[in-house]
């Protein structure tokens, strides 16, 4: 897989889309636990030294920085709804961060809203946890007992028919609950590749790694464009629209740091010419 994707980058820029959970961390019982290893960290900076880096994850964007730490990648909260860049900072401004694009901020009074009643309407089923996300929703059912998992997914049904302007899908033992509108991983990254220059361009090459069903939409957007490679992270086979696959967050980690290696040496290659 390494071989073919140097081979098939060659004269391109790679630039690299990343999710967070079961990608970069190990799938935790505990969500608020998800943390990356100090090893995987250094990988990412390093990676990030290299080629242009973006984090695209479910979660809220706050709370996947707070986790990784790095202030030099691009991170996409909220299954791409939430896109802020790298900070810039400057002496007369300390704090220049910029949003570069919340397409659904309408949505959030309606978000908080749904969130205080599935917090009440889940209460009763031991294990259940109900993480919010800014611009959408998680209800995790990992540590329910698997006879419960049903009357969940009633229980969060019965809440949302009041809402038609939300959407429900599932995930790995998650509930996802977003807005309607057309928006999703893939999306975000079309956004973030025009967002760097690279909108219409033959000589860019997108490589994204993620585990979730939601990660299927980018890589069905590389399918599409015919452009680089997605990389689906899974120890059993699935239906994917992926190119390859790695089995869990250690091969992600090991693949990320060859490809600082091979980066590393075709710079002082090109020095010495």
């Amino acid at each position: 897989m390494f071989e073919q994707i140097i081979y098939a980058s060659k004269g391109k820029q790679i630039v690299m889309f990343l999710d967070y959970d079961g990608t970069l961390s190990p799938i935790v019982e505990d969500p608020d636990r998800a943390f990356m290893s100090k090893k995987m960290r250094k990988t990412v900076r390093k990676l990030a030294k290299c080629f242009p880096t973006a984090i695209v994850s479910g979660r809220c964007r706050d709370k996947v920085y707070k986790f990784v730490k790095l202030a030099e990648l691009y991170y996409a909260g909220s299954h791409g709804m939430d896109i802020k860049g790298p900070e810039k900072r400057s002496k007369s401004n300390k704090d220049s961060e910029s949003v570069l694009f919340q397409p659904a901020s309408e949505f959030l009074p309606m978000i908080d809203e749904v969130y205080k009643h599935l917090v009440e309407a889940t209460k009763s089923t031991p294990g259940a946890k109900v993480e919010n996300n800014k611009f959408c929703l998680s209800v995790h059912f990992r540590c329910v007992e698997e006879k419960k998992w049903s009357e969940l997914a009633q229980q969060v049904r019965s809440v949302l028919k009041e809402y038609p302007k939300l959407r429900l899908t599932q995930g790995r033992k998650v509930l996802e609950i977003r807005p309607t509108i057309k928006w999703d991983k893939g999306k975000a990254l079309e956004f973030l590749l025009e967002s760097l220059g690279f909108a219409d361009c033959t000589d860019v090459f997108p490589v994204y790694i993620g585990d979730d069903r939601t990660d299927e939409d980018a890589f069905k957007i590389l399918r599409d464009r015919g452009q680089g490679f997605g990389i689906l992270v899974s120890k059993f086979p699935k239906d994917t629209s992926a190119s390859y696959s790695l089995q869990e967050p250690d091969e992600v980690m090991d693949f990320l740091r060859r490809l600082v290696e091979w980066k590393q040496l075709s710079v002082r290659a090109q020095s010495r010419m």
